[in-house]
Parts: structure tokens; sequence; C-alpha cells
């Protein structure tokens, strides 16, 4: 999906209207289209008055979680005993997600402005919108907005000309995947080292500095100012059946379509049509083999549970998977799926902060055992091994990368356990070097 954005006619365009469009980029061209306009609005509203707005348009978390997030933003105390915290998390480290760097990189300022009510709403003296180090190209472009923002009174000590102070830094990251858990990027903003933190004290308690805090994705601040400008009555009809799941939701997909790239659908579009009617399908003389459709963390869906798979957080779960990230990654009948699982474990296990001993020795012991099988040196005994310890790992970690390596592990056996027997019984030749 090439530039400047075409959308494909069942896209619902919202977030991505303006993708391509480089004028967009500049403080001018954004209040040209509208921009700052929902900000403007708040300034002259209470902050409860705002979040009750975010709360009735069923709005939820874009960053995989997918909790409510005007529920969240009340979470925050009432009282100002405290300086409040808005941290925006666009650290997106999960392979096969490529959605909130398009933002930054052709919206900054519908970011910058989100970011901005999120903070007036829940009280907060500063936001930091902590960016993954390796995107170089939005970092320059969010910089350069942020500045704009500052420059033409949109940010700083009288916002919009509201008396009101809203003040706004980007904090680069250090590269990890790991800091892209909510508790590890605020020890990373702090300067410390990016491990996770035990929860309870949860971030609204005590959060960044020790001060109450709370975290949104980069694409479900996005969509705020849509929801101020529009009303939370349109961004609830929004949705294809399941009132539970509304609101647009970019889809990154990847691997093998004939056309990958980020197409914004309204939640409850099923995923076949996704893959087959917008992206193209497989390549030409392949068939579709597996997907997953939330990045790389969540369960591998196959041929059957994808066609009949629906894009919203319910219908996922309903067929055992998750939405996450929206990180669709397409697998044709040409993917070995022994090999593809065993990388997405060595994945998890290079990005373990190493806290957690289940993670650490877990998401490590997972990886020495696919590799024995691809390298033709496994035993039947070894996929019982494989699922026993991914129940170890699931749920008994401070964060949730020990369950990540462990999704794609049991889902990858139970549903293409034949690949995985053909390597141990020798009837697959051998991929990879015998150990030792």
């Amino acid at each position: 999906m090439g530039y400047p954005h075409k959308p494909h006619e069942k896209e619902t365009v919202v977030l991505s209207e303006y993708f391509g469009d480089a004028e967009a980029r500049s403080y001018d061209g954004w209040t040209k289209r509208g921009g700052y306009k929902a900000l403007k609005t708040v300034l002259e509203m209470g902050p409860s008055d705002v979040i009750e707005i975010v709360k009735a348009s069923g709005l939820r978390g874009r960053g995989g979680a997918g909790f409510p997030t005007g529920l969240k933003w009340s979470f925050m105390p009432k009282e100002k005993s405290k300086p409040h915290y808005l941290c925006c998390n666009a650290d997106e480290s999960e392979p096969g997600t490529f959605k909130d760097r398009e933002i930054m990189r052709w919206t900054p300022h519908a970011l910058i402005e989100g970011c901005a009510i999120a903070q007036y709403a829940i009280q907060a003296e500063i936001t930091y919108i902590y960016i993954r180090g390796e995107f170089t190209g939005p970092l320059r472009v969010m910089q350069s907005a942020l500045d704009e923002a500052y420059e033409r009174g949109a940010l700083g000590p009288d916002a919009m000309g509201s008396g009101k102070r809203l003040d706004m830094y980007i904090h680069r990251a250090a590269g990890a995947y790991i800091c892209g858990e909510e508790t590890a990027m605020m020890n990373s903003i702090e300067g410390r080292r990016g491990n996770p933190r035990i929860k309870p004290p949860f971030p609204a308690a005590a959060g960044v500095f020790g001060m109450p805090t709370t975290i949104n994705n980069v694409e479900t601040l996005a969509a705020v100012p849509h929801i101020i400008n529009r009303g939370p009555e349109w961004y609830k009809s929004l949705c294809l059946g399941n009132e539970r799941s509304v609101g647009t939701k970019l889809f990154s997909v990847c691997g093998h379509v004939q056309r990958p790239g980020n197409y914004e659908v309204t939640m409850g579009f099923p995923l076949g049509e996704l893959i087959d009617d917008m992206c193209g399908g497989v390549p030409s003389g392949r068939t579709l083999k597996a997907c997953i459709p939330g990045g790389s963390s969540v369960p591998i869906l196959n041929k059957e549970e994808t066609e009949s798979c629906i894009l919203d957080y319910e219908g996922c779960v309903e067929k055992g998977t998750m939405l996450g990230s929206g990180g669709v990654i397409v697998f044709d009948d040409s993917a070995d799926m022994v090999y593809q699982v065993m990388r997405l474990a060595r994945f998890y296990a290079h990005e373990s902060c190493g806290q957690c001993t289940q993670c650490r020795e877990g998401t490590a012991w997972t990886v020495r055992i696919m590799e024995r099988i691809l390298a033709g040196q496994g035993e039947m005994k070894d996929l019982d091994l494989l699922l026993d310890l991914s129940h170890q790992m699931t749920g008994t970690t401070i964060c949730v990368l020990s369950d990540s390596c462990a999704a794609p592990v049991e889902s990858g056996i139970k549903k293409f356990r034949d690949e995985f027997e053909a390597y141990i019984v020798g009837s697959r030749e051998p991929i990879m070097a015998a150990a030792g």
C-alpha cells in the first residue's frame, strides 16, 4: 500500500486520512484540516467532562490490552496532592506491527493534540512521548511538530490562549522490546534499567517518578480529537455488530500477502476479507496456511480460523487468540511453521530482561529444544516438554513477555503438530546444524 494514501473502498478512513499528505505534518497544514479544534474545545470544559465523553465513546486501548480508555483516565486521583503525568507509549516494538510510526510520520500534530487533551483530562503537568529509538524519521518529524506546537501557542504556559499550562517532551527509547511494557517504560524515562515493575501499585497510584500516571498508546490518543470533534455517538456507531468493540482500527498486514501495508477498518471487520479482498490474498499459486492477527505475541490461527475470525476484541478471543496490537502476519503453504515458531521464541529469549526465572530460563530452554528439533535431534517427548514449559511460563511472571513466547509455541504445536513430528521422525530434512 504505497503513498500517497489511496484507501481501499472497504476501508473506514479516520486516523489514516492524511497518510501520505506531507502538508499535514506542519502546524498550519494541520489546522487547515481541522487540527487543534478539539483541544480548544476541551480547554473550555472541565477535565471530568472530557473523561465522560471518552468513556461514552467506548474507545478502548489500541496498544494491545483493549482496556476502556475513559475508565483508565478516571482512575487518576481527583484531588491534586501530587503532580500527575501522561506517558504516550510510542515504542512499537511488537514484531508485525508498524501502525504507530505512520501516525507519527504523517500526522504528528494529531498525536500531540490527542496527548494534550488526555493530559488536560487527567490533570497532568507533563506528557512524555516515549518513541522507539530506531524510529529516526518519526522522531525528527515529531520533534519538529512539537517545536511548532510550542511556537504557535498550542502548548506551553498559555495553551491555545486558555491560561492553562500544557508541557510535553519526547523521550527517545533505548531500543529494547521490554521497554514497551508500561512499567519498564516508566523506569526507562526515569533513567533506570528498563525492567518491569511488580503491580500493584498500579501507575495511576504510583507511576513515573512515583507519581500518578496514565499510559496510552499512540493510536488510542490519536483517536481522541476525532471523538471530541464528532461526538461519542459517532464513534460508537463505527462497529459491525459488537457494541463492546467500536471505532476504527489500524491493522499492519505483512508476510505472504500481495499488498502488505496499513489498513484502517471498522471494528468487527472479517480477517479473511482483509487478507483476500484488501491485501490481494497470498501470492499466486499459494494457499493460506496460518495467520497471527495481533502481533507476534498472540496465539496462531490456522486457515479455517483465519477465514472465520472477526477483527474485534471478542471475536479474536472466540477463536482462541487476541486482537493485540493489530499486527497481522500471514503465512502461506510455503511456510515452515516449526522454523517460524522457533524464530519468535528466539526473539523473546533475546529480549527478556532476565528478572523472572520462568522467562529467563524458559525462553532460552524453549529455543534450545526448538533448535534441536529443527536439527533432526528431537524426540516426541520434546513436544510435551515444550507444552509443559509454555504452561509454566504463562501467568507466572512480572510482565507478559514470558506469556508472549509461550503463546505461539503452544498454538503452533497444537495446530501444526504434524510438522514438528516430521522433523522428529526424520521425514523432513533438518534445516539447522546439529548442536555441539
